[in-house]
């Protein structure tokens, strides 16, 4: 809690290390020896990412490990929070199908065993293999109903694949609603969006979350999928509020002239959007984070700490209170941003729990 407002993180990371997770690979990479000059996950797209000011980086370039991540929720008054990857957003460019399975099912597993069982602080999403969709509603059914894990995500940049409005990815969008838990197509990676020429990490950067997640979404719509699966949740992250009410009327306007292209939809794309299972993380300065509450729906907004990615771990303690101080933001929908849409995206009790963990615990009992 922070000066009487409950606070759960919607997007936390973690920095994947890869001596850990090769002890959780799966036969028959199990036994294969590690020639520890390659990654186990795919290149990066020629930017710097790894180096952090002295001091900075938490467990020394190691973390945050499970009591690092502890430490920065008590210290920022932050109830829990949700993590994902950071390594991992990099699997959808892996050409091998099974490796990427193989690879997730890792991650996913690693994930459950070190954060989450150590304290249900930390929630964690499951990691998908979007390359095989197949094998993606199978992880996804394991994670959520044998490991209770509240999401899963998927990299939104995914090489050689159909953009995720494609009938191959309908069983994914049905599992997800049957299982009624969100997915959040999540970028990480500058490579296959055409950013090449940029030259300029902080050009790439400003410009890889939208770009990647937003064609994604644009296609979903576009294609029908929020019509054909109204019960599914989505969750577009670190991207920013203020484009959505932009985007809205410029699709509502295409559908309106090229209506002839988008044969599914029965409605206008805003009206998909202001049914409420589409969810935008707000950034704490965003101006525009007004006009979203009042134009688009203000249940849909959601906080995230991205932490320990792009800052130093000392430069994350003023967010919260930013948004807090805020003259142009009332107290409720404050409180909703904190907590409680954070809590609807990923399906929490009124506590902010997590129960499908409660239900295996009682199961095993």
């Amino acid at each position: 809690m922070s000066d009487d407002y409950r606070v759960i993180d919607a997007d936390g990371h973690v920095l994947e290390l890869d001596e850990i997770l090769v002890d959780y690979l799966p036969q028959p990479w199990r036994d294969m020896e590690w020639h520890r000059s390659y990654s186990l996950w795919a290149g990066w797209d020629g930017y710097i990412r790894g180096l952090r000011a002295k001091g900075g980086s938490p467990g020394q370039g190691r973390g945050p490990s499970p009591d690092d991540w502890l430490e920065f929720l008590d210290v920022n008054q932050i109830e829990r929070t949700v993590l994902y990857p950071t390594q991992g957003l990099t699997l959808g460019v892996y050409q091998d199908h099974d490796w990427a399975a193989a690879l997730a099912r890792a991650y996913n597993d690693m994930m459950h065993d070190l954060y989450t069982k150590k304290d249900p602080r930390m929630q964690v999403v499951a990691l998908l293999p979007i390359q095989d969709v197949s094998a993606s509603v199978a992880e996804l059914r394991r994670c959520v109903t044998e490991l209770g894990m509240p999401g899963a995500v998927i990299p939104s940049v995914v090489q050689a694949r159909p953009y995720f409005g494609d009938e191959s990815y309908w069983p994914l969008w049905e599992a997800a609603q049957e299982l009624d838990v969100p997915i959040a197509p999540h970028s990480g990676t500058a490579a296959f969006l055409a950013l090449d020429g940029l030259q300029n990490q902080a050009a790439a950067h400003c410009l890889e979350h939208p770009f990647a997640q937003q064609k994604q979404f644009t296609h979903m719509m576009f294609e029908g999928v929020f019509e054909l699966f109204p019960r599914l949740r989505v969750a577009i992250l670190e991207c920013g509020a203020g484009w959505v009410p932009w985007m809205m009327d410029r699709m509502d306007e295409e559908v309106e002239r090229k209506g002839r292209f988008t044969p599914r939809l029965k409605k206008k794309p805003s009206d998909y959007v202001r049914d409420g299972n589409i969810f935008f993380t707000a950034e704490v300065e965003e101006s525009a984070l007004p006009l979203f509450a009042s134009y688009v729906r203000d249940d849909i907004l959601l906080w995230a700490s991205d932490f320990p990615h792009e800052r130093d771990a000392r430069q994350f303690g003023g967010d919260i209170p930013t948004l807090i101080e805020r003259e142009d933001v009332s107290d409720s929908l404050r409180r909703k941003i904190f907590f409680d849409n954070t809590c609807r995206l990923y399906g929490f009790d009124s506590e902010g729990r997590n129960p499908r963990q409660k239900q295996l615990v009682a199961a095993t009992a």
